[in-house]
């Protein structure tokens, strides 16, 4: 019976993954070794509920190509000459970044396959489910003696599930093994045969199928091999005993003086050839073994081509094999999971410095204050009739994106923390109402510390406990791609939370294991950890961190928080001046740039429509290039400035005082990158810095910027309608909105903290402003319908805008945008009435959108006959034509050319 499981095995096959069973799709039950270290790696099929990302036709596809010519492709420092930049210094740090690259390149496939083999540690670390009914756990501690799994499945035992003699160990890079046997129910016998595997997630009803083992492998043998051709598998010792006997047997010599001269081989193989020509035909491979002439006893081995392609052609008998499977029903009747679902575990370790216990750095269910203080992780393997199965496919990914950030945990309007269940029922129909086509969500990733919001991050791969379970999660995505929404991820991968008990810190208690020592290991200001890029197994777990979101919870792209904290040893906090130096200098991390390229290339690869998001301040030149012309390879970067020029405007600067050519300037940004560009008039930086809202400043303390005569209310709204409207509408192809603040949210948000006693009274949502008639119910519509402007005439999508008429001292901008026309008078009193602004078409032109009409909280100045204007043959702004419009104070209008008159 052991002959179809030996041949099966070294069954030589053309298509290795043929011999994985389809229900083990979900599960590691391979085993093999690479680089010296154990890897119990994935099938590679997908769930049967996970949507497989189909390549853009856009994109190119990746093609096998020789070393030289990829290399003559690649340009380290290509974009310098796009976005002519000449800094020599700069040019050459490009170079160099790239030859370190390219060593750390040739490091990596020292160990692995390729980067998306690097990138999916997770199919490896931490716990996984064997098929063999066993529990398989990895984790790296290169610091630690001794590694064990402990838990309420083993009575929190350091000794009873701890990496010994016989179950791998340690390996040479400080992985340590750990296999968790199921254990039998009393009365139970342990299966007899290796191949005797069960069903975790498919067919879990299904059961045994009642025919014996015997009689399987029997058929098995039967189909399997012709007549003759197990002969010698069956009775091993057939054609050594015959050798034996006839050389040192009755009939051969007794003593080696007698034993004479053995021929060579060549000339046995002719005798045997001729004592053998009459023999009837068999079905044995047929194999003559000629002597080369070569030392060592190196023989050729001749067989028949026939034969040989009729072996290849056999088929292991996987029927009769998945005959012998067990459904889940009858696993659970014969064992007992080794840690149930819903179990709490640590990992112990023995170290120099004395006993550790750690939340496993790839835990991906954790309390990080579960009971008594006590941070666990938590065993996530539920039963496949209660796992959560995925129902909708991703979304296309839009020409624009018009994202809406959210934090889950204050969306909820009462002061409490809410849950992923209720952003699904409650949020995400809002998102969708208001025109929206992206969520970011921030905060969702395991932290120990809420008043942090979710940047002192503690397990990368964990989704955050506070808010529900992963399936919660997993439902949350899914239900954002039936809206078709997609959903993106505030990623922090620039520093990690210093608690030692529940995040990375001091892990195996050793200082150096993902994280620098001495000062450069701590960030100046924020008392966080800084990761140590260049460490392979470092870059091992970031990587696969990204591609986890991705693969696991179907995540469309990341927004990589505070990069300026990782690039520069400084932490960002130095006063940058523009020059090409700074960027080059010794405070630049050339490993942190390095991560940067290689998660861009890696997502990029994984999924062709991806997008990621850059976060930083310095502006870092060529950080939305390709990485194969030097750059980081990112989609998009924020614009800062935007925001900071606004709240410094309403906040402290009288409204007559703006200058107009600052702000334009401010949103505008370079000329080069401003498809790249992701604009905001403010997001969610008042939560961490503890400012105010703008809506909070425009309507709770007007008073110091209006006069006794005007409206402080309908200042408040004007202001606020025109500053969204021009940050949304004048450059980049990408716009975002903080939750709450697309309807003026008045509070400002402050999480729980000790300074005020720990309230969540301004941690919430007060949607409950919608409701009433009035003007947040006004500006709601109003930026429904800017978002339905870009909807519905692809506005963002479209060429840079055409800035004609800045004038600081009537307070009025325009620009042109396709066949738009966007007039905003910022001036306080100054009612315009008949005020030129140029175009280049002539024709008629409608207002579509008026910031001034009632509806929007308006005062309605603009009459029904004034909604369309015909252009005046008179060249202004350095147009052929021009219009002489209204323009009421401290309003917009948004004209189009709907009918064109020929001259």
């Amino acid at each position: 019976m052991a002959s179809i499981t030996l041949s099966a095995l070294f069954l030589p096959s053309s298509n290795y993954r043929s011999l994985v069973f389809p229900a083990q799709t979900r599960y590691r039950g391979r085993e093999t070794f690479c680089a010296g270290r154990l890897r119990c790696s994935a099938t590679g099929e997908p769930h049967p509920h996970q949507q497989i990302p189909v390549p853009n036709k856009s994109v190119r596809p990746l093609k096998n190509k020789s070393s030289a010519n990829f290399e003559s492709e690649v340009d380290p420092a290509g974009f310098l000459t796009k976005l002519d930049i000449s800094h020599k210094a700069f040019a050459h740090f490009l170079r160099e970044r790239y030859k370190s690259l390219k060593d750390l390149k040739v490091q990596m496939s020292t160990r692995f396959a390729s980067l998306m083999e690097m990138a999916s540690g997770y199919e490896l670390l931490g716990v996984h489910r064997n098929v063999h009914h066993r529990l398989d756990f990895m984790e790296w501690a290169p610091g630690a003696r001794y590694c064990a799994l402990v838990g309420d499945f083993n009575g929190w035992s350091p000794t009873e599930n701890g990496a010994r003699e016989g179950h791998f160990g340690r390996d040479d890079y400080g992985y340590w093994f750990i296999i968790i046997e199921d254990k039998l129910r009393e009365g139970e016998t342990p299966d007899e045969f290796y191949f005797q595997q069960y069903n975790y997630m498919d067919d879990y009803d299904k059961g045994d199928s009642g025919v014996t083992i015997e009689e399987i492998v029997r058929k098995m043998n039967d189909e399997y091999w012709e007549p003759g051709e197990d002969r010698f598998l069956k009775s091993r010792f057939e054609i050594p005993a015959k050798l034996y006997e006839q050389i040192f047997g009755p009939n051969g010599p007794q003593t080696e003086e007698e034993l004479e001269e053995i021929p060579d081989a060549e000339t046995r193989y002719k005798e045997w050839k001729e004592k053998h020509k009459d023999d009837p035909p068999s079905n044995l491979p047929p194999f003559d073994v000629i002597d080369d002439g070569k030392e060592h006893d190196i023989y050729d081995v001749i067989n028949d081509p026939v034969w040989r392609e009729k072996f290849r052609a056999k088929k292991p008998p996987l029927a009769y094999w998945l005959e012998t499977r067990k459904g889940r029903k009858a696993w659970l009747k014969k064992y007992k999971p080794g840690i149930p679902h819903g179990s709490r575990y640590r990992v112990y370790f023995n170290t120099p410095g004395g006993p550790l216990e750690r939340i496993p750095a790839w835990a991906t269910y954790v309390f990080p204050d579960g009971d008594g203080n006590q941070s666990y992780a938590v065993h996530w393997e539920p039963s496949p009739e209660s796992a959560y199965k995925w129902k909708n496919m991703r979304p296309r990914v839009p020409k624009s994106l018009r994202i809406y950030e959210c934090h889950v945990g204050i969306s909820g309007s009462e002061p409490k923390v809410s849950s992923f269940n209720e952003f699904t029922l409650e949020v995400l129909p809002h998102v969708k109402e208001a025109g929206y086509n992206v969520i970011q969500l921030i905060g969702v990733i395991e932290h120990k510390d809420y008043s942090s919001i979710g940047y002192k991050v503690t397990n990368l791969f964990a989704v955050s406990s506070r808010f529900g379970t992963p399936d919660d999660f997993k439902r949350l995505v899914d239900e954002a791609h039936g809206h078709g929404l997609l959903v993106f991820l505030d990623i922090v991968h620039s520093y990690s939370a210093a608690d030692e008990m529940v995040g990375l810190s001091l892990f195996d208690g050793s200082n150096d294991c993902y994280f620098h020592t001495g000062k450069r290991g701590h960030h100046k200001y924020w008392g966080t950890r800084m990761f140590k890029y260049g460490d392979l197994d470092v870059l091992h777990y970031l990587l696969s961190n990204l591609k986890w979101w991705v693969v696991e919870y179907q995540i469309d792209g990341f927004q990589f928080h505070s990069l300026s904290s990782m690039m520069y040893t400084h932490n960002g906090f130095a006063s940058f001046t523009g020059d090409m130096e700074e960027y080059c200098n010794q405070y630049v991390d050339k490993d942190a740039l390095i991560y940067l390229i290689l998660a861009n290339e890696m997502l990029h690869e994984l999924h062709p429509d991806i997008i990621t998001i850059a976060e930083d301040v310095t502006l870092y030149p060529g950080i939305c290039e390709p990485t194969s012309q030097g750059g980081l390879g990112f989609d998009y970067y924020v614009n800062f400035s935007a925001s900071e020029m606004w709240l410094w405007s309403i906040g402290s600067v009288p409204d007559h005082e703006w200058n107009m050519d600052k702000i334009v300037s401010v949103l505008a940004g370079s000329k080069q990158n401003r498809d790249k560009m992701l604009v905001y008039a403010e997001n969610h930086n008042q939560s961490i810095s503890g400012g105010c809202s703008f809506a909070e400043i425009l309507f709770g303390d007007v008073k110091e910027h209006a006069s006794d005569s005007e409206n402080p209310l309908l200042r408040g709204s004007s202001l606020y309608k025109m500053i969204r409207l021009i940050t949304f509408t004048i450059s980049g192809h990408a716009y975002l909105n903080f939750m709450g603040n697309e309807f003026g949210h008045l509070k400002r948000i402050e999480f729980p903290m000790p300074s005020n006693n720990n309230s969540y009274s301004l941690a919430n949502r007060n949607w409950d402003l919608l409701k009433d008639k009035g003007v947040h119910n006004g500006l709601f519509l109003f930026d429904k319908d800017m978002m339905k402007l870009d909807e519905n005439e692809r506005m963002l999508s479209r060429g840079p805008s055409n800035i004609h008429h800045i004038n600081n001292t009537t307070m009025v901008i325009s620009y042109l945008r396709g066949p738009f026309l966007f007039v905003f008078n910022f001036h306080p009193k100054s009612y315009y009435a008949r005020y030129s602004i140029g175009v280049e078409e002539a024709g008629e032109y409608q207002v579509v959108l008026n910031t001034d009409e009632i509806k929007y909280g308006g005062e309605g100045h603009l009459k029904n006959d004034q909604y369309t204007q015909k252009t005046i043959g008179k060249r202004v702004d350095g147009l052929r034509n021009c219009l002489e419009i209204p323009l009421p104070c401290r309003s917009a209008q948004v004209y189009k050319l709907t009918r064109i008159l020929r001259v």
